[in-house]
């Protein structure tokens, strides 16, 4: 007699998941500058929070450095995609850097609503997490005018001098739905709180948290590709246990996937965060096959097709003809 068919196990596989138009500008970025001008470029910090992303990068000349003062005089530097203050843009211009900026323009969007906030006399409360780039880059902008808020447990710590002219800004990589929480308290102590002019959480981030509530729920376990130091990869974690998941897990890449999370499992769901390239996604899927996750199915959660022009540091010049032009923003 034959042996029973074992029972089938599936992949949920996320989409949109992976690399955003804002990390996909910034690592584009830095290969172009290589290209352009040969090793070594300098990047001034993590290009972005994802250690394949950097390793490969490094392997082709590229030179990662915490401040600007780590970077020769004259040489090539690439400002990573989370953003920096005024200052640094002020040090590197005193030491004859020739400056890339590989800003996410969805971040350049944050760091102008801080000035005119600031401008206007407002106090600004900025939600996001203590020392994430992203935040002390936007913080530089108008120092004075700025407080961090992390969460609704530092709501309490906050003191405005005008109860009728504060306004909220936040990190663009955060949980939507904590973002939401914190603002809701927010607005509790202060009934006038002046919302930003459009949301300040990315597009990306948005979207991946929509799809991963979409598969955690049918799912027994979340596989979530990215590094530990990604604010949009951790969230996706959590947002991924609240939506339903029995358990979740953040995977650098397969190698580290353990044979004890898929016992008993039979449906897993996969997503990546914003700045994880798909080759890292595809081994995940191969380690979940070799393990007997015989099914696959992609799950849309929203249609993504924005994409953003390289830094105008880095776009070839224009030429006289007609529709030559490369894209400004997004389409």
């Amino acid at each position: 007699m034959g042996a029973m068919p074992a029972e089938s196990r599936r992949v949920l596989l996320a989409k949109p998941r992976g690399y955003c138009a804002g990390v996909d500008r910034a690592v584009q970025a830095v290969e172009k500058a290589l290209e352009r001008f040969g090793p070594p470029v300098y990047v001034r910090k993590q290009i972005v929070h994802n250690t394949h992303v950097v390793q490969a990068l490094e392997e082709r000349g590229a030179i990662f450095v915490d401040e600007t003062d780590a970077i020769p005089e004259g040489a090539v530097v690439v400002f990573s995609a989370h953003g920096v203050a005024p200052e640094v843009r002020e040090q590197a211009r005193q030491r004859g850097l020739r400056t890339i900026d590989a800003t996410c323009p969805l971040v350049t969007k944050v760091h102008s609503e801080a000035r005119r906030f600031a401008a206007q006399g407002y106090d600004i409360l900025l939600i996001g997490h203590e020392g994430h780039e992203e935040v002390v880059g936007t913080t530089g902008e108008a120092p004075a005018s700025i407080q961090l808020v992390d969460g609704p447990a530092g709501i309490d710590a906050v003191r405005v001098r005008d109860s009728a002219k504060v306004a909220w800004l936040s990190q663009t990589t955060l949980s939507v739905d904590e973002t939401i929480e914190t603002v809701s308290a927010l607005r509790a102590r202060f009934p006038k709180l002046l919302d930003p002019p459009s949301d300040d959480i990315c597009y990306a981030t948005q979207n991946r948290q929509a799809a991963v509530k979409q598969i955690a729920r049918l799912s027994d376990a979340v596989i979530v590709v990215g590094s530990r130091n990604s604010s949009n990869s951790v969230r996706l974690v959590e947002v991924a246990l609240d939506a339903g998941a029995k358990s979740a897990y953040l995977v650098e890449d397969a190698s580290v996937i353990e044979e004890s999370w898929l016992e008993g499992i039979h449906t897993v769901g996969v997503t990546s965060g914003a700045s994880v390239p798909e080759e890292l996604v595809t081994g995940v899927l191969g380690r979940l096959a070799d393990s007997g996750f015989d099914e696959l199915e992609e799950v849309e959660a929203v249609s993504e097709r924005m994409v953003f022009a390289l830094p105008h540091e880095l776009r070839p010049p224009r030429s006289s003809g007609k529709g030559s032009q490369d894209a400004s923003g997004s389409r």
